[in-house]
């Protein structure tokens, strides 16, 4: 999450506020380091009740919201809501049993995040998967933390977990601000023809500031597009369905051949973004196994494809697109100066996906800062935190950082971010939005039907003075 953090408020942002940053992880990790040796005892200060409430209360009004939202959007708040409702039913109805469910909830959540992390990264071996191995391994260790009863059986389970939320937290803002500390300087201010693009794009993003959005753009408005290319809809044959790995990993179809989708990156300004194997990789299930490892010897020339239409039209048009209005089209034109230079495939490393989510991250640089910074403040920054795609963006990113960045994994990123990049309206907001225009509408018609009733009753007394004819 510290990296994409950076990404969506800018180095620019942080620079002058990492002093701040590094002093709230600090307070973080130490409030939960006292919310964690209370909960030792059994004997809880930490209010329980009162927060179970605040959880329910958020749980509650996020699910009557839900409704208001646009595809994925909606999907979470539901999830995020029911999630949190029951959290504190549980809370709230208490007792050995209520704790119990949630130790094993969080328990089975840690074992099976941490697992999967080990196995993913032993199998991958990309270039730091002993430390991602000795995350999962802690992940198992916190999960064993939270099965066994010692030492308050199950009573200090909620603030447990409240403290290890702090802690890494805590962790994450300290790693945020070391970071920024150490980029004293913008690399962007070291090529004058960059100052000077990156003043123009200053001007033109002027326009982004405060700006909320009903939805997508629409076909007509300038936007960055993520073309995706699904496993199942690229399948030479009919795919064998099987739920989760046909949409993340790859789809088998009946002829026994495997296909991994594909993902590119277009924008208005000419920039198309879509590396693939300059020689057709054997994707057999005996060696696509083996080409898993994200190492030397699986690595391949590659070719940049010139356009979308040409390479729709070679093979097929893309089966989900994903548009992105607030975006800094200089900061991508300098990545893809840059990136293009090494033509280098590696199926697990430095694949097409892998190249349009590295790219969609420059493009969208100090986006929500854009958005929000106008006047200072840290408005930018508490607005991220409170919108849980950042939380979604942050997983789907781990997730592929340990194992390998898929096409569904990239269709999954881009549209947490685009929601990140292009805020929408609140749910409350657009509520009362669509209740005003629904009176607005009503009161229309009433007014309507209360101007024909007037016109029958006028019509009707007409004829009875004159009669019929």
């Amino acid at each position: 999450m510290v990296r994409l953090v950076m990404i969506l408020l800018g180095v620019d942002y942080l620079r002058s506020r990492w002093r701040s940053v590094m002093t709230l992880g600090l307070l973080s990790i130490a409030l939960g380091m006292v919310i964690f040796t209370d909960a030792l005892d059994g004997a809880l200060y930490f209010p329980i009740v009162p927060f179970a409430l605040m959880m329910l209360l958020e749980g509650l009004a996020t699910l009557a919201v839900a409704w208001t939202g646009i595809g994925g959007q909606r999907k979470l708040r539901y999830a995020k809501g029911t999630t949190f409702c029951l959290s504190a039913l549980l809370v709230l109805i208490g007792g050995e049993h209520g704790n119990f469910v949630l130790s094993l909830i969080f328990g089975t959540l840690f074992l099976v995040d941490g697992a999967l992390q080990i196995v993913s990264s032993r199998v991958v071996r990309f270039r730091r998967w002993r430390l991602a191995t000795a995350g999962g391994v802690l992940e198992i260790a916190i999960a064993i933390f939270f099965y066994q009863p010692y030492p308050d059986h199950y009573a200090g389970t909620v603030a447990y977990c409240v403290a290890f939320g702090l802690f890494f937290g805590g962790w994450n803002m300290i790693l945020l601000a070391a970071r920024v500390r150490r980029l004293a300087a913008n690399p962007a201010a070291e090529d004058p023809a960059d100052v000077a693009a990156s003043e123009v794009a200053m001007r033109a993003s002027s326009s982004f500031a405060g700006a909320v959005w009903d939805g997508p753009p629409a076909p007509h408005e300038p936007a960055l597009t993520v073309h995706v290319w699904t496993p199942v809809g690229t399948a030479k044959s009919q795919p064998r369905r099987q739920l989760i790995v046909d949409r993340y990993i790859a789809a088998v179809d009946r002829n026994g051949t495997i296909s991994t989708g594909h993902a590119a990156l277009e924008t208005p300004e000419g920039v198309y973004i879509s590396l693939y194997p300059a020689v057709e990789i054997d994707r057999s299930p005996n060696e696509f196994t083996r080409t898993l490892r994200a190492t030397r010897e699986n690595d391949v020339p590659g070719l940049f494809q010139p356009d979308y239409a040409t390479e729709s039209k070679a093979w097929c048009p893309s089966t989900q697109q994903v548009r992105i209005r607030n975006y800094d089209p200089v900061r991508l034109e300098r990545f893809w100066r840059e990136y293009r230079r090494d033509t280098t495939y590696n199926l697990t490393y430095r694949n097409c996906s892998s190249s349009v989510a590295r790219a969609l991250e420059a493009a969208i640089e100090g986006a929500s800062a854009r958005v929000w910074g106008k006047g200072g403040g840290w408005k930018p920054l508490l607005r991220i935190m409170a919108t849980p795609e950042l939380w979604v963006a942050a997983q789907v990113r781990k997730r592929a950082a340990t194992m390998a960045w898929t096409p569904g994994l990239t269709l999954d990123y881009a549209r947490a971010l685009s929601m990140l990049a292009d805020p929408r309206h609140s749910g409350w907001v657009k509520m009362a939005r669509i209740a005003v225009a629904t009176m607005y509408r009503s009161r229309q018609r009433w007014r309507a039907e209360e101007h024909a009733a007037a016109h029958a009753r006028d019509a009707a007394a007409v004829t009875a003075e004159h009669g019929p004819g």
